[in-house]
This record gives C-alpha cells, sequence and structure tokens, in this order.
C-alpha cells in the first residue's frame, strides 16, 4: 500500500545549476512523479487527438452533415463545464490521485463506448441519426468523470511549487496535451485495423488509459497537499499543530485562509473575483478561437484537397496537419517560454497575436503544404497562450485556492467546446471567411482585453 505523501517543495538549485538543469528537475516535483502526472494529460490528450483526426472521415461515411459531427461533443462539453468545479472541489478533501484514477477510468470508457457504437454504425446495424445520438450519450461519460483528472493534475503541481516555478511547471504539464496531439494523429491511421476499421483509434486508447490507470494506482503516492485549495494540511486532520506552515510567510489573501483552517474550509472563490476574472474571460475567449479552428481543421483538409469522395484516405492528410499543430505546440511549451523566460501575461498575448496570423494563412490556404503552415503557426500561438492563461489564474489566487481556481479553469476550458467547434463549422459551411473572421475576432478580443485588464507579469511572479 502507499504511503502518504507529504510532498515537501525541494530546495531550488543554484543559479548556474538552474540554467542548465532540464525542466524536470526545475519544477521542486520528484520527477518520477512528474511522469506520471504528465502521463495522464498525455494519454488523453492522445486519445482525443485520435478521435478528432477520423471523426471527419466517419461522418461522410456515415452521410451526415458536418456540423452534427461537432454537435456530437457538445452535451459532454456542457457536462465538463458543470462537473469539473465539483471534482476540483472533491480532490481538495479526497486526494488528487483518487480524481485522477476516475478520470482515466471514465475515459477509457467513452471511448469504448464511443468505438463500439460507431463501429454498428458503420457497419449499417444502427441508422445514422440513432448513431450520433448514442455517441453523444456515450461520450457524455467523459464529460462527467473525464474532468476530474485535469484539475487534479493543476492543483497537484500548483500546490507543490512556488510561485517563480509555477509558469514553468504549469507549462510542462501543459505541453503533455501538445505531444499527446503529435502522437494521436500519428497513431490513429496505423490503428485503422481491418475489421473495427476506422474506429481502431477508439479501442486502442481505452486499452492505452486503462494500463495508465492501473499505473498510476501503483506509482503515484496517495497525496495529501501541502497546500490543499480548501484549509491547510496538518499532522491529522482537524489537527492543530500546523507543523508545515510554522516556519512559512504568510502568501496574499491566505491569512483569510488561516482564520478558516479549524473548519477545514476556504472561502469560495467567486468567479467574478477582481483577482482572477480577467484572466478567466481571456481564457474563455481565446479557447473559443482555438476550439474553432481544431473544428474546422479536419473538414478543411477535406474540402481542399477534394477527399470526400474517399473518407478512409482522408484519414492521413487530416493526421498530418494536426500533426504539425501539435509540433508546433510542442516548440511554444518547450522552447519558447523556458527559453525567452515568458511570464503568463506575455505568452498569452504574443501568443493571441501568432494565432491571428496563422489563422488569416489558414483561411487562403489551397493544398496540404499551406494549410499544414497555417495550422502550425496557429498552434504556436495557441501553445503559448493556454499555459500563459492557466499560469496567469494560479499565480492570480493564494495557494489556498489553488484547488477552485484549478476547477475553474477546467471549467473555462470545457466551456470553450461545448458549441464553439459546431459554430465555426456552421459558418465555415456557409462562408469560408466568416468563420476564420470570427475567429479572428475572438482572437483580437483576447489582446485588447487582456492588455488593460491582466496583471503583468512582475507583480505575479513577485516572491
Amino acid at each position: 500500500m502507499a504511503e502518504t505523501d507529504p510532498a515537501p517543495i525541494e530546495p531550488a538549485p543554484s543559479a548556474p545549476a538552474a540554467r542548465t538543469a532540464a525542466p524536470l528537475a526545475e519544477t521542486g516535483i520528484p520527477r518520477g512523479r512528474l511522469a506520471l502526472l504528465f502521463t495522464v494529460m498525455l494519454v488523453t490528450a492522445a486519445g482525443n487527438t485520435a478521435m478528432q483526426s477520423v471523426m471527419p472521415s466517419i461522418g461522410t461515411s456515415l452521410g451526415v452533415a458536418d456540423v452534427w459531427i461537432s454537435l456530437a461533443y457538445s452535451w459532454s462539453a456542457l457536462l465538463w463545464v458543470l462537473c469539473a468545479p465539483f471534482w476540483a472541489r472533491r480532490s481538495d478533501r479526497r486526494g488528487r490521485k483518487k480524481m485522477m484514477a476516475l478520470g482515466l477510468a471514465g475515459f477509457s470508457a467513452s471511448m469504448v463506448l464511443c468505438g463500439a457504437t460507431l463501429w454498428f454504425g458503420l457497419t449499417g446495424a444502427l441508422a445514422a441519426g440513432a448513431t450520433l445520438i448514442v455517441f453523444a450519450l456515450c461520450r457524455s461519460l467523459y464529460g462527467l468523470f473525464g474532468s476530474a483528472a485535469p484539475p487534479a493534475v493543476q492543483a497537484y503541481v500548483a500546490s507543490r511549487t512556488e510561485p517563480a516555478q509555477r509558469t514553468q511547471a504549469l507549462s510542462l504539464i501543459s505541453s503533455s496535451f501538445g505531444l499527446g496531439t503529435v502522437l494521436g494523429p500519428a497513431l490513429a491511421p496505423l490503428l485503422i485495423f481491418p475489421v473495427v476499421g476506422l474506429t481502431g483509434p477508439f479501442l486502442a486508447f481505452a486499452a492505452i488509459g486503462l494500463v495508465t490507470m492501473i499505473a498510476l494506482r501503483l506509482r503515484l503516492p496517495n497525496d495529501e497537499p501541502r497546500f490543499p485549495g480548501h484549509g491547510f494540511a496538518f499532522d491529522a486532520p482537524y489537527g492543530n499543530s500546523g507543523g508545515a506552515q510554522s516556519n512559512r510567510t504568510v502568501q496574499h489573501g491566505e491569512e483569510e485562509m488561516l482564520a478558516h483552517h479549524e473548519e477545514g474550509t476556504a472561502p469560495p472563490l467567486r468567479w467574478t473575483d477582481p483577482r482572477s476574472s480577467p484572466w478567466l474571460l481571456t481564457g474563455l475567449l481565446g479557447g473559443h478561437a482555438q476550439a474553432m479552428v481544431l473544428g474546422i481543421g479536419g473538414f478543411l483538409v477535406l474540402d481542399r484537397l477534394s477527399l470526400r469522395d474517399d473518407p478512409l484516405a482522408g484519414a492521413g492528410p487530416v493526421g498530418i496537419v494536426l500533426m504539425t499543430g501539435a509540433v508546433a505546440t510542442l516548440l511554444a511549451q518547450w522552447g519558447l517560454i523556458p527559453t525567452l523566460k515568458l511570464g503568463p501575461r506575455a505568452a498569452a498575448l504574443w501568443g493571441m497575436a501568432l494565432a491571428i496570423g496563422g489563422v488569416a494563412l489558414l483561411a487562403v490556404a489551397r493544398d496540404l503544404h499551406a494549410i499544414a503552415l497555417g495550422f502550425a503557426i496557429a498552434s504556436l500561438g495557441f501553445g503559448l497562450f493556454r499555459p500563459g492563461f492557466t499560469a496567469g489564474a494560479s499565480l492570480a489566487v493564494s495557494r489556498a485556492e489553488q484547488g477552485q481556481v484549478s476547477g475553474q479553469v477546467a471549467s473555462v476550458n470545457g466551456a470553450s467546446y461545448v458549441y464553439a467547434p459546431a459554430l465555426g463549422v456552421w459558418l465555415y459551411g456557409h462562408s469560408d471567411w466568416l468563420g476564420f473572421a470570427t475567429i479572428i475576432a475572438f482572437c483580437l478580443a483576447v489582446f485588447a482585453i487582456g492588455s488593460r485588464r491582466l496583471q503583468r507579469d512582475a507583480e505575479l511572479t513577485g516572491e
């Protein structure tokens, strides 16, 4: 049985060592544990992008309109918005590890049921309309239970890192999504087997998710966060020694949290809190822009390359485009952010500027090379923006509120996929220019609001 994890923060390396150490060593979290957290996010990202790379071809094979394929995800996304804050609060009481395992279980169950449903639809055993309805219901398991994992991972990392380390640590975790979006489209064409066909990636990633959940349960120690989202950690429940806190300077906002430690609760973090609300607003707007780009991407490839008559052949080019975007995302999160030492505000604003350029190029692209280049530039921008927004929201509040803010961040991320992908596909179906102009308008709104309202990096990361 795993021991309880006190998770002390290791001393920061000396200045020369800090410049040369690998990113894993600079986060203050042991490498083995960080690798497990990274894998949790990697598997879900890879599975979801593998699904995205084959869904346009599946929709074309079923003979349904593109917008209905996008809408099939909406109910799951709505459940994600509603459930993520609940699971984040529950992780404060039950531990992050349990919520991560629950999220992986929801992901695996959803993938296997969705794959089976689509297989019945493709073989003609289910009508196209019934297939999409059942698919949406099965996918809702991901929104209902899969939403437990990301806020738990974010809160685990945020509660174990100092402010100066947090942007890099959260960027590293966010980059797992980028790596997953490389692996997912790369593996998807290889997982299209003769019997299961286009549903092969669903079943394969369901098995991978199950293996990851078992590894998590066996290898990650049971956790009691050093700085939980509600109240502080003591030697025993409702204890009064406060050993971990006695020699630590109380940071902004934590004086109020200390007053509530006997009840084991912290004041609720309001959505309108002036510290975090600007970050959440920009995250919502920027997330809508990214969701619309992802929603349009696969159908754009099929149309511009004239692959509507051969849906099976479309999985490869769609995968190539998604992979180039994923590599650009990794470049942003593994290369640009640590090399340029970008703070949350700088990463978010520069990211939006790059995204505007990429979307503009994507709007006029007519061949695979140009489409991939435009998608890569846009993804580079979103790859800067998302960890900037996530770290900014985390740094804007106290340590004791990390569980709550991580739930709000996860909810905002889910809200971006409730209707934005379907809206983007619907606008694109009516007019290419209208769809891309709307995406650029969202990016411009983020840049305008962020320039005026986001806290400056020196204020966020100062000790």
